[in-house]
């Protein structure tokens, strides 16, 4: 969809109200790691029903977490948690005991060493660091079984993995490494910008290591989806599509294809050799532009818009029946609601927002018996309105208020006219007796009511 119109008639809201009807999305896209060619991650879309499947099975590999207070007690001193001289439970990143200031890991560095009074007190701390576990491996009785049990450090508390956790998490290592790019959870309306083509088309994170396997990160964990990616199975919108530019280009492109890659786009970087082939990006896209911009829009976007499309144009106001003024009062009612700082409207200040409203349909449309859709604008007079009744210390908003809000939320030109009778007066206000005489224009002899540019 192309929506052409005026900023403020609600381009972006039709985007948000498409995505309502759509149906919930289906498919996960994955990253997977290559091993026969690191730097061409395999891409892997998996439906609703295998990510449930796998989610239940990766929380089984992930064992339970307890209390470290729960588990043995030479499992809580053993990985950190417990001061084996004074019993204090603490966090293991605590390497002396708040309570006795003792290291709280056990040191047999000094037993039987004659020097062991003068170097206790310097090498215990070290010792105890060096005792200390991440992970600790004993057994216990099950069912009449014996079975291996593992204990984690998992930040304050403790993670155990039992005997099927051990197995399940086998399984696991057993595959292929992997990271989700786009989740099953993602919202059906992605926003984008086109700041740039990183935003926009995804990239790949520089690694300061090279992707090297032992020091660096794998080049399929820093590959990065962009916004026509996040928005597969959704809708795209771009607002102020001609200030795309040449990026244009690639939306024709995932649009035709329904598919397109994510590759490094900084030359320098250690990405610029990582290359995702095929990424989904199968989208239902709005653009929306101003009406003085549509020529910048390229031809063949317009051309594939109109084939599989519609291009339309925005109205900006709606006839004048009392379903249309409740709906205009309703909207009063939301900006309000919104904004969480202006009071409650009256009935009266509703009537002259609609009045207000009626006359903006006629001024600026030149439509009779119709209301205005220029929301954006609407929005800003109820705003004016209620921050002079803010100001007035009032419990509502009156119609006073809204009478008021008019003359305030005026635009700057209207402002310059009512105070010098013209545009081109209040610019000649402003200008030096050089500026007048190097002008074309003799702004300081400017008397009548208009515009008009140019010699005299």
């Amino acid at each position: 969809f192309l929506l052409v119109g005026p900023p403020g008639t609600g381009k972006s809201m039709i985007a948000q109200a498409l995505s309502l009807h759509l149906p919930s999305v289906t498919e996960e896209i994955q990253v997977v790691h290559n091993p026969e060619n690191p730097e061409r991650p395999l891409i892997q879309v998996k439906q609703r029903d295998e990510v449930l499947v796998e989610q239940n099975r990766l929380a089984g590999a992930e064992g339970d977490l307890i209390d470290p207070k729960e588990a043995p007690i030479n499992v809580a001193e053993r990985l950190g948690y417990k001061c084996v001289h004074c019993g204090t439970y603490s966090s293991p990143s605590d390497r002396m005991c708040p309570k006795c200031n003792r290291a709280k890991a056990a040191s047999q560095g000094n037993v039987g060493n004659p020097f062991g009074d003068l170097l206790g007190g310097i090498f215990e701390v070290t010792f105890a660091q060096l005792s200390g576990r991440d992970r600790v491996t004993t057994t216990r009785q099950q069912f009449g079984k014996e079975e291996v049990v593992v204990y984690e450090r998992a930040g304050e508390m403790i993670r155990v993995l039992d005997q099927k956790a051990l197995e399940k998490r086998r399984e696991v290592e057993k595959e292929s490494p992997r990271k989700v790019l786009i989740p099953i959870t993602r919202r059906p309306f992605v926003l984008a910008t086109g700041a740039s083509e990183t935003e926009l088309l995804g990239d790949v994170r520089h690694d300061p290591y090279g992707g090297h396997p032992q020091l660096g990160t794998q080049p399929y964990d820093r590959v990065v989806a962009g916004a026509i990616h996040e928005a597969h199975q959704g809708v795209l919108f771009i607002d102020e599509l001609p200030q795309l530019g040449h990026l244009q280009r690639f939306i024709l492109t995932a649009m035709q294809e329904k598919r397109f890659p994510i590759s490094g786009r900084n030359p320098q970087s250690a990405g610029a050799s990582v290359k995702v082939e095929a990424v989904p990006c199968d989208f239902i896209f709005v653009g929306a532009c101003n009406i003085q911009d549509l020529p910048h829009i390229l031809s063949p976007l317009r051309s594939r818009i109109t084939g599989a499309g519609y291009e339309i144009l925005v109205e900006t106001t709606m006839p004048d029946t009392d379903a249309n003024r409740a709906r205009l009062a309703q909207f009063v009612a939301q900006e309000i609601a919104v904004d969480k700082r202006i009071p409650p409207a009256s009935r009266d200040a509703v009537g002259v927002v609609i009045e207000e409203a009626r006359r903006r349909a006629k001024a600026l449309d030149n439509k009779d018996k119709a209301l205005s859709l220029r929301l954006r604008e609407l929005g800003g007079l109820i705003r004016s309105a209620g921050d002079i009744a803010v100001t007035e210390q009032s419990k509502v908003i009156e119609a006073d208020h809204v009478r008021r809000g008019v003359k305030v939320a005026q635009s700057i030109e209207d402002q310059i006219r009512e105070r010098y009778g013209s545009y081109s007066a209040g610019v000649g206000t402003d200008m030096s007796s050089s500026q007048r005489e190097a002008s074309p224009y003799h702004y300081w002899n400017e008397h009548k009511a208009d515009d008009v540019q140019g010699y005299q």
